[in-house]
């Protein structure tokens, strides 16, 4: 009872630790509202005018910037669905195998009937052995969560909380209004700050915050750009940041853009097909998280496109849309409807073009 005890308080402690990094963020946002609203826009700007623009363009930014924060921390990480877990049957089975090869077989004899194309790079199935399950393609376990996340990215300390399927939409805007957020008070504030080195302003509380608000928000403005520039890279190429370190591997071998289907359909899948859901913090990406479509031509044509009795709907963040892993086939994705699908006479053709020596290569689709 000891031990179990100890870890019990362990884990308490851990996570009210992970919970520092948040209220780090959240004293900085509210002290900056303080500064910006208070000492800034009411005690500093003597111009109602120019008081009034800038109060209500700030909130704006503030309340969005707020909302895609609070979505990406709390918003949970969708899980592998249960097709994907090994059963009772299948666990005594490979439970009683001692050689690798032999679980090996299990393994694939199981993945025969889920959408799994990427393997581990000695080729073997990619197996979670605390989660008792198959990973789906880009899903990977999180040692902080100590769960296997869907499409995952990587576990932020800054939102305590992995950024995967259910939330990267929520992350990418969170970096966006932040660094709008910041933007907007380094200019709005640089006259202020210049009238700080005149000695233009009343020798008051407000002109410190003033300069502090400038420097503050002008290093946040430096270090966001440089991240949201990255993300917005890999949501063009449609990789995530550990496939960008660790490039996934398929059937044929490695390949860092087997996912890729062009940049306006890699952005889709991440945002989805509605332009007026882009801007806002609620879920509108496609597909379950389980399987995603893939540039690939030689792929297995035993694999079904979707697990066995799934049903996305259930998880309500699909909203009944499964992702196919298999463009290949014709009207399986609203994503690929916009250029003519790729049949298996087309593929046929498309190799013979390119020659029967390159039997492994991929393809990708034209946004």
């Amino acid at each position: 009872m000891a031990p179990s005890g100890s870890r019990s308080i362990k884990k308490g402690c851990q996570r009210v630790l992970y919970w520092i990094p948040v209220l780090f963020i959240a004293l900085i946002v509210a002290w900056s509202y303080y500064a910006y609203v208070l000492q800034l826009c009411i005690e500093s700007i003597e111009d109602t005018g120019e008081k009034v623009i800038y109060l209500l363009v700030y909130h704006v930014i503030f309340i969005m910037f707020v909302w895609a924060y609070w979505q990406t921390i709390f918003t949970r990480p969708m899980n592998p669905l249960k097709e994907f877990h090994l059963s009772y049957s299948d666990k005594e089975l490979l439970e009683r195998e001692d050689r690798g090869e032999s679980q090996q077989e299990i393994l694939r004899r199981i993945a025969k009937d889920l959408p799994i194309y990427t393997r581990t790079n000695s080729g073997a199935i990619r197996f979670c052995d605390r989660c008792q399950l198959l990973k789906p393609d880009r899903c990977h376990h999180c040692s902080v969560c100590d769960k296997c996340i869907l499409k995952m990215d990587h576990h932020c300390p800054w939102v305590n909380n992995c950024v995967g399927f259910s939330n990267y939409k929520f992350f990418m805007l969170f970096l966006a209004y932040s660094l709008l957020y910041c933007l907007f008070i380094t200019a709005t504030d640089l006259q202020y700050f210049i009238k700080f080195w005149t000695n233009s302003l009343p020798d008051t509380q407000a002109k410190f915050h003033i300069l502090f608000l400038f420097f503050s928000a002008s290093m946040f403005s430096v270090s966001l750009a440089s991240l949201f520039i990255y993300h917005c890279w890999l949501v063009c190429k449609n990789r995530s940041t550990l496939e960008a370190v660790r490039s996934p591997v398929f059937r044929h071998g490695i390949d860092k853009n087997g996912f890729s289907l062009g940049c306006s359909k890699n952005f889709r899948q991440v945002f989805g097909d509605e332009l007026k859901y882009w801007p806002i913090p609620v879920f509108s990406g496609l597909g379950d998280g389980c399987s995603f479509p893939t540039c690939l031509v030689n792929l297995d044509p035993e694999q079904p496109s979707s697990p066995r009795g799934s049903n996305p709907a259930s998880k309500g963040a699909a909203e009944g849309r499964q992702f196919p892993s298999k463009p290949l086939r014709e009207s399986q994705s609203r994503l690929l409807t916009s250029t003519p699908s790729w049949t298996e006479s087309d593929s046929a053709t498309d190799k013979d073009r390119k020659g029967a020596s390159n039997p492994g290569m991929t393809i990708e689709n034209e946004a």
